[in-house]
């Protein structure tokens, strides 16, 4: 089997891929993950994702790189990381009551002969009315500051939903292992 590398240093992801019970690496990439003017945030997930696999590709060849980088859209605007508790508490009142869309940008790199697989694969969240109390009580509870939409779907998090609407819950932690799992078919990898 050739080597798996993860282009990423999250701790999120690697948990996901730690479920497919394959044996891989870690690389963080070193890319400016800068928006480009004009771009959708589409393009922006996929621009990622394959420019995480391409940067790590370099130190690993014979390898097989994932890349994925991930945003939550709400009205085509792109939600970040919060960094700070006022940030978050912020983001969720914006998104009370809303549909926030995940869209995770997948790319698999076999560098053996630089073919590059990407896929953009969306997943969307519909937030319960949330009054000021039940964000700040979440926010000290979870520490979320570090998540795009200020909340972790595999913990508390979830109890901010009314429902979720997609093909694959892993694709809202950030690694959608369905698509995953057959991107790496394609270069000869299976889980099973």
């Amino acid at each position: 089997m050739q080597p798996l590398v993860l282009a990423s240093s999250s701790p999120y992801r690697r948990a996901l891929l730690d479920k497919l019970q394959l044996p891989y690496r870690c690389h963080s990439p070193n890319i400016d993950e800068s928006r480009h003017p004009g771009e959708t945030p589409q393009h922006l997930v996929m621009r990622l994702a394959e420019e995480k696999a391409r940067a790590v590709a370099i130190n690993h060849p014979g390898s097989i790189i994932i890349g994925s980088d991930q945003a939550a859209v709400l009205n085509e605007h792109v939600m970040g990381k919060p960094g700070s508790k006022e940030k978050a508490i912020q983001q969720l009142q914006q998104v009370s009551g809303k549909r926030v869309t995940f869209l995770t940008g997948l790319s698999v790199m076999d560098t053996r002969n630089t073919t590059i697989q990407t896929e953009v694969i969306p997943y969307h969240v519909y937030f319960r009315l949330l009054n000021t109390k039940m964000i700040e009580n979440y926010i000290d509870k979870e520490n979320p500051l570090d998540c795009a939409g200020s909340f972790k779907s595999e913990g508390l998090g979830i109890a901010l939903f009314e429902r979720l609407e997609g093909d694959d819950p892993n694709a809202l932690v950030g690694l959608p292992l369905i698509c995953l799992t057959s991107m790496l078919l394609n270069c000869g990898i299976s889980a099973i």
